[in-house]
């Protein structure tokens, strides 16, 4: 039994991950036209503006340094070492992230929770805008991966994998896809085609994929017509969206969106009639009772679920920083794992990504809910002393959520 701080206790098993692993990072392309950062777990500092000329430094200074996070530049630089305004940028890596957080999951008010900064009220879910206490708008927010979010995020990252190659013919060979390490997937685009883009190109790629400003009787909606299943880019979008929402679509759902009692009954009564319809012209102008308008609010629905939900911020992003693969991730100690276009439906990212297969410490479990890594199912925990399999433990630890025993913890 040894006695060691917690802090201590992460840095080190991190120093071991990378002595023994550093063979697998692979720097990115034009490596030494990147700027590299690291987050420090020791100092709690943002290291950047670092570059290397070869693999080999990259991995020593991980080596030396043993951050909780490790970063690279979507963007190439004439000068990567020197401040951002003297950088000379080259060009930039079309990069989207899709993350949990911003993907409404009913799993949320099970294991995330918030606190107010001010004046300590908490609740679970998703935050308020304003605390209801003290009307703060300010919050502390601990989330959790789990397979219902983690199947989210897939999602909509398969649907932007969709977008990405038959909307504007990106080749499966030039998008590369990783899980993060805690709530959500990257998905890179390497292109001739876009590395030149500025903010305000990659921001029309982005208004796009999430659906802003689309114009439905732009997209042949009107009085007697719309779009057909089989119809390119939007036109097809909003059929397809429009089919799949009417399939599922209840009385009360179709009420909450603001349609009025005559379509409401319209619709329900001749439901198999219109999803019929879609094999010929769709059930734009069949149904009486249901006006352009209904069919606006329907396809509002429609281009919600044809839409990805990506971070717009990041995609704009020309200077962003993105964690490099095979590296750590300091709030759960898994890694950033890789997986191909083919096998993403497959993927499973708490047992591909966990970096730690052998082991396990004792630690002191302040809360967490029920969570999994790998094929094992922990928890929930309150106030309990749990001797667990180090991935699980590092996990509780990275997350703040737990603390090595005060008489050490076994290591085996």
């Amino acid at each position: 039994m040894i006695k060691i701080e917690t802090q201590a206790f992460i840095q080190a098993k991190f120093s071991e991950y990378y002595e023994k692993n550093s063979m697998n990072i692979q720097p990115p392309a034009s490596m030494e036209k990147r700027e590299f950062g690291f987050f420090l777990l020791k100092e709690r500092i943002m290291l950047r503006h670092k570059s290397y000329k070869t693999a080999e430094e990259l991995r020593d200074s991980l080596k030396k340094l043993v951050p909780s996070n490790v970063y690279y530049s979507s963007a190439y630089y004439e000068l990567p070492e020197e401040k951002m305004d003297e950088k000379g940028w080259l060009g930039a890596d079309l990069i989207f992230d899709i993350d949990a957080d911003h993907i409404p999951t009913p799993c949320a008010k099970t294991h995330d929770t918030w606190t107010c900064r001010k004046c300590k009220t908490t609740g679970s879910g998703t935050p308020p805008e304003r605390c209801p206490k003290c009307n703060e708008q300010k919050f502390e927010e601990k989330t959790w991966p789990c397979d219902v979010c983690l199947e989210s995020a897939k999602e909509e990252t398969i649907k932007l994998i969709d977008i990405l190659t038959k909307d504007f013919g990106v080749s499966t060979r030039e998008i590369s896809i990783g899980f993060s390490g805690h709530r959500g997937y990257h998905l890179h685009v390497e292109s001739e085609e876009t590395v030149a883009l500025g903010s305000i190109g990659r921001k029309e790629i982005v208004d796009y994929i999430v659906g802003i400003g689309l114009d439905p009787q732009l997209h042949g909606l009107s009085r007697i017509a719309g779009p057909n299943l089989d119809d390119f880019g939007w036109k097809g979008r909003i059929a397809r969206g429009t089919y799949e929402y009417l399939l599922s679509a209840t009385p009360e759902q179709l009420e909450k969106i603001g349609l009025r009692k005559g379509a409401i009954q319209s619709l329900s009564e001749h439901k198999e009639r219109i999803l019929e319809s879609w094999k010929y012209k769709g059930p734009w102008a069949m149904v009486k009772g249901v006006s352009p308008e209904s069919w606006g609010k329907i396809v509002e629905e429609a281009v919600k679920k044809q839409a990805a939900q990506i971070d717009t911020v990041v995609t704009t992003d020309i200077h962003r920083l993105i964690r490099l693969g095979n590296t750590l991730h300091g709030k759960t100690g898994l890694k950033k794992t890789g997986t191909s276009l083919a096998a993403i439906e497959e993927f499973d990212p708490l047992k591909s990504a966990v970096a730690f297969h052998h082991g396990t410490a004792t630690v002191v479990v302040s809360e967490a809910p029920k969570f999994r890594i790998g094929d094992e199912f922990h928890g929930p925990y309150r106030n309990e002393k749990v001797e667990l399999p180090l991935a699980a433990a590092l996990f509780l630890l990275c997350k703040g959520a737990a603390r090595i025993t005060e008489d050490g913890s076994s290591v085996r």
